[in-house]
């Protein structure tokens, strides 16, 4: 295309054109249970399904059967296959008044049980408890692989005012880790880290795909927020109210309520790309008459931000981007940067 600016573009390109599927904001739709009722896509070449749980039924008079409480209502999942579980901040013990008891030591006195689960059903947990390292006591989230090994943990960096004063908690390092799964790149953040946006936006630099988020409260829209402008997944688990699954556009994929008590199970496609919908709604054309279906493009028209998503085992994102000289958006803000830097005073 020669000589186009965004204007004549808007003017000359009629909805029919370019197709619903690049103009409009298509969302996949879920039954209450989380399951894909869209009939014409393909398989996905990376869904992930994932599983996060609220703390409603799980309760008992001690860790342990607290702990037995937890399992059985992961077991609610169990037919969907996910992925991934995801319990809420601290479950066992919100109050945290019992760390002595209540926190992993090293031994698998906690972790032990969802370390099993995770092995016969061939899933990652994250398991949001306390635990305590050379006399120390951490608000922390431990990672479970499918083979029911200890990858690491996140440690709460942004611990609450009580919790440094009446628990006697020590807040994690500032610089979050990320965790490589054989699905993705995923980051943890728990409760209160929720208002400082730094640690979100170091896991986005870090290539984090899908944000963890166990907590005491549903944040409502800070989640859609966090997920939309750090483009990545975000999901929560929580002691109370909502917990949900919110997409890279912001959008929720599934949120629990009246209904379903123990949280959310669906999946989410990350083989997708988040970029400036201006200048390269120019290719979407050319993009959907190319692949068709195995393609879906959705556009957040006053935000001027697409979505380019992969419905095909055999599309590869990256692929697409570099056939028809597409940048990401952080890779399009980059080269903008890179373009001001030598003329500014």
């Amino acid at each position: 295309m020669k000589n186009i600016n965004r204007r004549n573009f808007v003017k000359n390109t009629s909805v029919g054109s370019i197709g619903a599927a690049a103009l409009g904001f298509s969302n996949l739709s879920f039954s209450q249970e989380g399951k894909h009722t869209d009939e014409n896509v393909f398989e996905k070449p990376r869904e992930v399904w994932i599983a996060a749980m609220a703390k409603n039924d799980i309760e008992g008079k001690n860790f342990k059967e607290t702990i037995d409480a937890a399992l059985r209502e992961m077991e609610n999942a169990v037919s969907y296959k996910p992925d991934i579980y995801c319990l809420p901040e601290t479950f066992l013990d919100p109050a945290q008044k019992s760390l002595e008891t209540n926190a992993e030591d090293g031994s698998g006195k906690i972790a032990g049980p969802f370390q099993a689960f995770a092995k016969k059903h061939n899933c990652y947990i994250i398991c949001p408890i306390n635990t305590v390292e050379n006399g120390k006591y951490y608000n922390a989230a431990v990672l479970i692989d499918r083979q029911g090994k200890i990858v690491g943990q996140y440690r709460k960096c942004r611990i609450t005012e009580s919790e440094v004063e009446e628990v006697g908690l020590t807040p994690g390092p500032i610089d979050p880790p990320i965790f490589k799964t054989d699905f993705g790149t995923i980051g943890i953040q728990i409760c209160f880290d929720i208002e400082w946006p730094e640690g979100w936006r170091a896991l986005a630099k870090k290539g984090a795909e899908i944000v963890f988020w166990p907590s005491a409260f549903a944040a409502g829209k800070k989640l859609n927020t966090r997920a939309w402008e750090n483009q990545y997944c975000v999901v929560s688990s929580t002691l109370k109210d909502t917990t949900k699954i919110v997409d890279i556009s912001g959008e929720d994929v599934a949120v629990s309520g009246h209904f379903s008590r123990w949280g959310v199970c669906a999946p989410v496609n990350l083989e997708k790309a988040f970029l400036a919908t201006w200048p390269y709604v120019q290719s979407f054309p050319a993009i959907q008459q190319k692949y068709g279906r195995k393609i879906r493009i959705t556009t957040l028209h006053e935000e001027e931000i697409s979505i380019i998503e992969s419905l095909s085992a055999d599309v590869k994102i990256a692929d697409v981007m570099k056939e028809f000289n597409l940048k990401t958006y952080r890779e399009h803000l980059k080269s903008a940067e890179d373009k001001q830097a030598p003329h500014r005073v």
